[in-house]
């Protein structure tokens, strides 16, 4: 029989309705034996999520005020859900527990985490599954960094005592026994960590959306779903801006070579987006998988005669940089110029002028400009490789919809292909791409 971990968000067990649905969705396939929950997320789009709730608590124990009506709130809405799923469970000493904690200084993290660790409580009551605390298996070392080698040791050794257990995401133990939460990936990372220690068959990751779209829907109107993707792919999208799972949620399933399959709480129906690690199969009409982008980029551009006879040029403007603690993106390049793209954001103009300032110092150049309002687009696709005048197309669509191009890189693998337009073009590029493969 497979083994299958699974996670649901904070908007999959939002309240008692959502958590019938979960509870249908686990107990309709038994090889579905570790559950990783998260924190009540938003009912309606005007409510507050449990975890910001939390915070709020904790802000204003440190402003001296009194939070007793406030924490009411987060009261009644753990009662809320247990009383509405017909449950006995009385977790009001859990509850008192966590506020007389928080009270005495128990940290941000600590309070933050509760949102989990009560949630998780409920849902193994419902479920009649073991309740597992994150604190007792996953660990974070004295300098912030999470354990990989303990938390695999532990988890692994925790998870043979039970056949079905609820393991509250989001956080775990620092050596010195306070709680810490992870920076980036909350409850997917360990979703992820708790499927690598079960060296799970699949990873399922239930959400309020069935998969990930080709595009963001809030810039193209109703982009199609992504049936099968690679963690390359993956990456290069994420990395691009695509609000899709973060590096360092998916590195331990990765790394086990487990596949993620992302599903929808409200459309169990629908067979989601998998994430795998190689596949030959892709969709020869569309070509490409997805395309995402990002605004806020500036250029540095630098122009010299004879530039590439000049041993070491690119790594003393490369030395500036690291010198002023700015990062570069891309570097595209000609004979007599070239670009270094970097983050606008960390940018004023004081450090501008002291960049250009030391590039001239230490290149001589015959011009040096930092020019704003870049954004960056990366179209990408295992069958671009594949297919022939990929780049044509790119081109040709943008020119056709009267958009300039500033920059163009693509990668020796051809997985992508990256394209630099002015941030007021941003938008009119990605729909125009978009149709120019899909529509």
């Amino acid at each position: 029989m497979q083994m299958k971990v699974v996670k649901f968000g904070g908007s999959s067990l939002a309240d008692a309705d959502h958590f019938r649905q979960v509870a249908s969705i686990i107990k309709a396939d038994p090889c579905r034996h570790y559950v990783v929950a998260s924190a009540p997320g938003k009912r309606f789009s005007a409510d507050i999520k449990v975890t910001d709730m939390l915070y709020r608590c904790y802000d204003m124990i440190r402003s001296r005020e009194d939070i007793t009506d406030y924490y009411q709130q987060i009261k009644d809405r753990y009662n809320g859900i247990i009383a509405d799923l017909g449950l006995n469970f009385d977790i009001d000493g859990e509850l008192e527990y966590v506020k007389n904690a928080m009270t005495h200084a128990s940290g941000r993290d600590y309070a933050a985490s509760r949102g989990e660790y009560l949630n998780s409580l409920i849902l193994a009551k419902y479920l009649g599954f073991a309740f597992i605390d994150a604190e007792n298996v996953i660990f974070f070392k004295d300098n912030g960094s999470f354990d990989a080698e303990r938390t695999q040791v532990a988890m692994r050794e925790e998870l043979k005592k039970y056949e079905y257990a609820v393991i509250p995401g989001f956080y775990g133990i620092m050596p010195n026994g306070t709680i810490k939460t992870f920076s980036r990936g909350g409850s997917d990372v360990t979703g992820s960590i708790v499927a690598a220690a079960a060296n799970a068959d699949l990873y399922e990751n239930w959400t309020d959306v069935s998969g990930f779209m080709m595009a963001d829907p809030r810039i193209v109107d109703k982009p199609c779903s992504i049936e099968t993707i690679t963690y390359r792919e993956l990456r290069e999208l994420s990395y691009m801006g695509a609000g899709v799972l973060h590096e360092d949620a998916i590195f331990p399933v990765r790394a086990a070579g487990i596949p993620i399959n992302i599903r929808n709480t409200n459309a169990p129906e629908d067979a989601g987006t998998m994430i795998v690690a190689t596949t030959a199969s892709y969709d020869a009409d569309r070509v490409i998988t997805g395309v995402a982008g990002r605004k806020g980029f500036s250029v540095i551009n630098i122009e010299k005669d004879m530039m590439n006879a000049e041993v070491g040029f690119t790594r003393r403007i490369l030395d500036v940089l690291e010198d002023h603690e700015v990062s570069f993106e891309h570097i595209p390049s000609g004979v007599d110029t070239l670009s270094v793209i970097v983050p606008t954001a960390p940018l004023d103009d004081a450090k501008k002028e002291k960049l250009l300032a030391a590039i001239t110092r230490r290149t001589r150049p015959d011009s040096v400009v930092i020019e704003d309002g870049l954004a960056m687009i990366a179209v990408v696709g295992r069958a671009m490789v594949k297919a022939k005048g990929t780049a044509a197309r790119v081109f040709n669509s943008l020119a056709q919809a009267g958009i300039n191009i500033r920059m163009i890189d693509q990668g020796s693998s051809e997985l992508n292909i990256i394209i630099g337009v002015e941030e007021s073009d941003y938008e009119a590029a990605i729909n125009a791409i978009y149709k120019e493969f899909i529509c």
